[in-house]
């Protein structure tokens, strides 16, 4: 009887071992581009972070903070474009927003809504009218004695306008009312421009890991 020759069977292909090789497995490089895109469409649609860098909206947000921003509330931005869907509400009076600074769009800029597509504004010695009436700036701080009048270096601080608001577009102002680098300076801030509505405190510092601010910490943002 003929004896047939009986080929080993293939070695199996070699699997990476210890801690980088569990790492490079299937399921869990599968698990993190997941989490990888999920995490960019909540950046995108759902909510963002920002750290305040400067002190325009004091008291109500304090150099150091770390707010989350609703970027879903005023709709669905398409990246790369102007366009928004799905607006569940538009921007209203008292708002505190971040928005694409209208000089420099590389960067984001954090105020409150003041006036409204239509609204007339008006400021006369620190005192806001809104369409003409005196307005409850009940958010508002001030804290130079001083009254700057037209003319003078930062005029327009004090003593601005009229203006109207033109459509589609927002007039805004920092809580910390002298010193905030604003429309009353730089125009107005298109709609479209606005990333979303600034709604809690989750972190506060006053510097990188010293000072913790904990009593600020969930604080929501009025």
């Amino acid at each position: 009887m003929k004896k047939t020759r009986q080929t080993p069977p293939a070695a199996p292909a070699a699997k990476p071992t210890g801690f980088f090789g569990s790492l490079l497995s299937r399921e869990n490089i599968e698990a993190i581009v997941i989490a990888v895109v999920l995490a960019l469409f909540i950046r995108t649609f759902v909510v963002q972070a920002f750290k305040i860098p400067s002190g325009s909206m004091q008291p109500t947000l304090l150099i150091g903070d770390h707010i989350l921003v609703s970027k879903f509330i005023y709709g669905v931005g398409i990246p790369f474009t102007d366009i928004k869907l799905f607006d569940v509400k538009q921007p209203a009076r008292g708002d505190v927003i971040v928005f694409i600074y209208p000089e420099d769009e590389k960067k984001d800029y954090i105020k409150r809504v003041i006036g409204l597509p239509g609204d007339t504004i008006q400021i006369i010695d620190k005192q806001i009218f809104l369409n003409g009436n005196p307005w409850h700036d009940s958010f508002g701080v001030y804290t130079d004695p001083v009254t700057l009048q037209r003319g003078y270096l930062n005029g327009n601080r004090d003593n601005f306008g009229p203006v109207t608001v033109p459509p589609n577009a927002l007039f805004v102002m920092g809580d910390n009312r002298d010193h905030s680098s604003d429309s009353r300076f730089w125009g107005f801030v298109e709609i479209n421009k606005v990333r979303g509505k600034a709604f809690i405190i989750y972190w506060s510092w006053e510097s990188a890991f010293k000072n913790f601010r904990l009593t600020r910490i969930g604080r929501l943002i009025k």
